[in-house]
């Protein structure tokens, strides 16, 4: 029998992409998965072309790999920049041996057994197919649905995802339950605008469907939305959230800006007064936890634009905030439009950062003294003694980890297991915690 063939794989960008690289792993199992990328016969990175940082990445990537890599293997450009740049790329980027995009994750054993570039007509929708779940050995994120209705000036995803087309709710239940069954309690629900989900079928509460569906789930312990946009967000959906046992008052919603002629300007539909209303209704639910996004430097911030926001930033209590500095993409509506220049979008990107920075300590310097329940993920690598774990409600990886350093029960504790425990103290942006009993 011969030696099965080794695959190196790379994943950038979002967790949606995530998703799908776990796709291409789930047809390509009859490869030995590898860290080594310069033993690898197959070497796939899954691409990212939202924003030119991402796109950077993405190309800077696919050539340090090609550089290091054994002279016989094959070298593959996926997902949404090789769709994006499909003609660009297969004339400039000739180091690349196949380029495919958004549409083939669940045909890449053909692609490899063909070695010709591909690209189909449709963006793929994940539906049965088996997945590798990577990074957990209790969470998985499951993908409602693939591109976007809005109209957002800044943001040239629609132009290479398309419109919205969600998956069934039957789908989505049975994947979960088939990740229930491999032992995995808590999931992520994603897409680029969630709240959106089930729209493009003429049913106006698809995110209320789901949440009663997935309660129906045995053996689901724990859930959150995330990317919910503010304009198809009603207050009955974050009231059916705040109403579940399994959902937590988690609320991912990135509202960009919060001055009224910026949110028109970047054509969000929705002004200031609605994005209060639900801002100040997530903040009002128990324990709630809200994660948001902005962007500096777009066309037509004025300074004093920018100073509302960063008043707005500091003073409403996110607990945690991603900035990104207005990135000018061609195919979208402000492209065209009189640009900022690159000093103030980054001297306005520190500022909002700092804040950033100084909203999360805050919010974790709340929690010492009170008592959450965790998840240990494993050994921690800033210390021999430190065990690494996340609040239950928080999205993994990108909410920060808790350290536990005391142990209260007999025993030692066991990796993807919930426990209550008690924040005590706070050191830098981690929090350290002393596990007291099981949940």
């Amino acid at each position: 029998m011969s030696e099965s063939k080794k695959l190196h794989v790379v994943s950038l960008g979002c967790n949606k992409n995530l998703v799908d690289t776990e796709v291409m792993m789930g047809r390509l199992q009859n490869y030995q998965l590898t860290d080594d990328s310069q033993s690898a016969d197959v070497i796939i990175v899954n691409t990212c072309g939202f924003i030119d940082a991402a796109k950077s990445e993405s190309v800077n990537t696919m050539l340090s790999l090609h550089d290091t890599r054994k002279d016989d293997s094959l070298l593959v450009m996926a997902g949404c920049m090789s769709e994006r740049y499909q003609d660009e790329l297969a004339k400039d980027l000739t180091e690349v041996d196949i380029f495919t995009g958004v549409g083939d994750y669940a045909r890449i054993d053909e692609i490899l057994a063909e070695k010709e570039s591909r690209f189909s007509d449709e963006v793929y929708l994940i539906d049965g197919e088996e997945r590798i779940v990577t990074g957990s050995s209790y969470h998985a994120y499951v993908k409602l649905s693939e591109g976007c209705n809005q109209v957002c000036s800044f943001c040239a995803i629609p132009s290479f995802k398309g419109k919205l087309n969600s998956r069934d709710l039957d789908s989505i239940a049975k994947e979960v339950e088939g990740l229930v069954k491999q032992g995995y309690y808590d999931f992520s629900f994603i897409s680029q605008d969630s709240s959106s989900f089930l729209r493009d079928q003429n049913v106006s509460d698809g995110l209320i469907h789901l949440i009663k569906r997935i309660e129906m789930i045995d053996g689901v312990k724990s859930a959150r939305i995330l990317y919910l946009y503010p304009s198809t967000t009603t207050v009955k959906l974050l009231k059916t959230i705040g109403d579940s046992k399994i959902f937590h008052n988690y609320f991912d919603m990135p509202i960009q800006h919060i001055n009224d002629d910026m949110l028109r300007i970047m054509k969000r539909g929705f002004g200031k007064d609605k994005t209060l209303e639900l801002l100040n209704y997530m903040r009002a639910l128990p324990n709630s936890f809200i994660r948001t996004s902005f962007i500096v430097g777009h066309p037509g911030e004025t300074p004093e634009i920018f100073e509302e926001m960063r008043a707005f930033a500091e003073s409403f209590g996110f607990d945690r905030m991603n900035i990104f500095d207005y990135s000018n993409e061609e195919g979208t509506s402000a492209y065209s439009m009189d640009q900022i220049d690159e000093e103030t979008k980054i001297e306005r990107g520190d500022i909002l950062g700092e804040v950033a920075t100084q909203c999360e300590i805050k919010s974790l310097s709340a929690l010492v003294g009170s008592t959450v329940e965790l998840t240990i993920n494993g050994e921690s690598d800033e210390h021999e003694y430190l065990l690494t774990a996340k609040s239950l409600n928080w999205s993994l990886d990108i909410d920060g980890e808790i350290f536990v350093n005391d142990n209260q029960l007999s025993g030692e504790l066991e990796f993807a297991k919930i426990y209550s425990a008690k924040i005590t103290e706070i050191a830098g942006h981690n929090l350290l915690a002393t596990v007291l009993e099981d949940a």
